[in-house]
């Protein structure tokens, strides 16, 4: 991924790199603190995007509204006793991944 790539190009290439994962196999992301949890209700891509591009102020924004951020023990608690299949992108270092199942905590 580039500065020159246009959103839409930017997100097709993101689209090809995200896939299911099994939270058991993020572990070590999640030890290192590289974990972004994404509220279903958002499109990862967008999320993604968006963290590629280094929109502070969007991330704030989604922070704020509780709708991205680190996830929380309780929540990886859950996934790991169900290991919860969950869609993930990779901005490195960071992890995003979010819970499609219609079974989410907070």
């Amino acid at each position: 991924m580039t500065l020159r790539d246009s959103p839409d190009d930017l997100k097709k290439k993101l689209n090809l790199e995200t896939s299911r994962i099994n939270w058991h196999d993020l572990q070590v992301y999640y030890a290192r603190g590289h974990v972004v949890k994404v509220s279903p209700e958002l499109d990862l891509l967008d999320v993604a995007a968006e963290l590629a591009a280094d929109n502070t102020a969007r991330f704030e924004q989604w922070m704020a509204a509780g709708q991205v951020g680190e996830v929380a023990p309780d929540l990886a608690r859950h996934w790991y006793q169900e290991n919860t299949e969950l869609w993930a992108v990779v901005i490195a270092p960071w992890v995003l991944v979010q819970d499609r199942s219609g079974h989410v905590l907070h």
